[in-house]
């Protein structure tokens, strides 16, 4: 029996897949795995098939929410010394960044182990009817979205050009690059979700796919091995509890950081959503991340000591595009995936675009980490139940910025009674830690601010940061999704017009 949902995700591709899902009588989780895959294969340089995910979940009269932990993973199991491939790309992308690609950057995939593992455990729907969506829009095309469309510019001659068949992707039948809206067919990436539609993600990490990434990794200077792919497991982790308003949040645990430092920003707030009240949160808890978070060995020990210097109280319980996905019955589910900047490779014959999360040099600050070790994320996808009955999903890509964005939404949300689809479209601002350990105040052009002059902010405490603007709706702040069932049962969703994402219901 069909099970209303309501959904926002990257594209209406991707949400007609979860409404399918639904109407075949699929859970919460199935409709948000379907639009999910649909998104890693139809958003060719934002996120891929092997990157990694985050599943928060809380289904139907489940006491409590848990995490599908599918982040990437260290690689370099039983790996024989030798040559690393890596290319440095710089990009004038979100305001200037530094990267690293090429095979040498590409970690060990996890999100593809998690979602199967999400539907089998917390589904109705069998594991080929879930991604018979992505597997028909890799056979017939899709178009290529705004979000692709925007950060494609940026790098298709540095980062995905040096590839053969992630060049030949990217071009249109006339031979220039693809554009917005033109339709798009990756080789050979249709008969690879057949496969993977009918043995499961085990192929890729004992099977025949698995094989040909570890032979790839090994022949052009990768570090994956066929040990590191064999031994990875996606893992369940019960959710980190914050409660803001009337509602009781689930988010991101440990070892993961972007859902404590969303949920200290939240207990920071306490109840006051001023914009000089957002600024000092943000600034107080990116600081402690910086300085110690992002350096820290022991992210479990570091998570739980931010949390208690900023008065959060709650069990410390173990811990980019986005779906959300809440069903008339009370499920939730939402799901963050990223596979970084992208490495620029693709893998021979199959069109599965590599990640370099390796890459992403804000998120490898630190100490080395041993191989089968997760790296650190900020991705914090979230739910929640309040008292009178409404259930929420909601998440955000954008690097550091999702847990600034998802602030900025929640805080009106829950404490000011802000309707979901207002507090999505009101202006944001986001607390830069530069490269050289200056701090400035990124803000959209008509977000308001505690007055010091034209350029720059003072916070409570005195302190001045400058200010650079940007144009409303940029999609540097993020592209927050979130679906809801009121507290009346009826269903609506919510999708950020800085990434021009889909809300649909049905």
């Amino acid at each position: 029996m069909q099970t209303p949902v309501a959904v926002a995700a990257p594209s209406r591709l991707a949400a007609e897949a979860a409404l399918r899902a639904a109407a075949l009588g699929g859970s919460a989780v199935d409709a948000a795995t379907a639009a999910a895959l649909v998104a890693m294969v139809s958003e060719p340089g934002v996120v891929s098939l092997t990157g990694g995910a985050y599943l928060t979940l809380w289904p139907p009269g489940a006491p409590d929410a848990v995490v599908v932990d599918g982040y990437v993973a260290m690689p370099g199991i039983g790996r024989a010394a030798g040559p690393v491939s890596v290319r440095e790309i710089r990009t004038d992308y979100g305001g200037g960044l530094t990267m690293t690609a090429g095979h040498g950057s590409v970690a060990v995939p996890g999100a593809l182990a998690a979602l199967d593992l999400a539907v089998s455990r917390w589904g109705r729907l069998t594991w080929s009817e879930v991604m018979a969506p992505a597997y028909e829009a890799a056979r017939d095309g899709f178009p290529l979205g705004s979000a692709s469309g925007y950060y494609l510019p940026y790098v298709r001659e540095s980062l995905f050009a040096w590839d053969v068949e992630t060049a030949a992707a990217l071009r249109a039948p006339h031979g220039d690059w693809v554009r917005p809206g033109e339709p798009m067919v990756v080789p050979h990436l249709a008969d690879t979700l057949a496969h993977i539609g009918a043995e499961g993600a085990r192929s890729l990490y004992q099977g025949d796919l698995g094989r040909r990434l570890a032979a790839d990794m090994t022949d052009r200077g990768g570090l994956v091995t066929a040990a590191d792919l064999a031994a990875y497991r996606p893992l369940v982790r019960m959710a980190l509890p914050v409660e803001v308003g009337g509602w009781s949040l689930r988010t991101n645990p440990a070892p993961a950081i972007g859902g404590a430092v969303l949920a200290a920003m939240l207990t920071l707030l306490d109840g006051d959503t001023s914009p000089a009240r957002i600024l000092h949160a943000q600034r107080r808890v990116l600081d402690i991340r910086r300085h110690s978070l992002d350096l820290a060995d022991d992210r479990d020990a570091a998570v739980a000591a931010l949390l208690r210097d900023v008065g959060w109280s709650g069990p410390t319980a173990p811990s980019t595009v986005h779906v959300s996905v809440v069903s008339a019955d009370g499920g939730a589910c939402a799901i963050t995936a990223s596979s970084g900047y992208g490495s620029g490779a693709t893998l021979p014959g199959t069109g599965l675009w590599l990640n370099n999360c390796l890459g992403e040099l804000e998120l490898t600050r630190g100490a080395p980490l041993a191989p089968g070790t997760r790296l650190r994320s900020n991705m914090a996808p979230t739910v929640g139940r309040s008292a009178d009955g409404g259930v929420l999903a909601i998440g955000s890509p954008g690097a550091d910025r999702i847990t600034t964005a998802l602030l900025q939404v929640l805080a009106p949300f829950a404490l000011d009674g802000t309707s979901l689809s207002e507090a999505v479209d009101r202006p944001r601002l986001h607390v830069h830690h530069l490269a050289d350990d200056h701090v400035q105040v990124e803000a959209e052009e008509d977000t308001p601010l505690p007055a010091a002059g034209a350029d720059a902010v003072t916070l409570p405490d005195g302190r001045r940061m400058p200010v650079r603007r940007h144009h409303r709706h940029a999609m540097y702040f993020g592209g927050v999704g979130a679906a809801l069932r009121g507290e009346d049962g009826m269903l609506s969703a919510a999708a950020d017009p800085r990434r021009a994402g889909a809300a649909l219901t049905g």
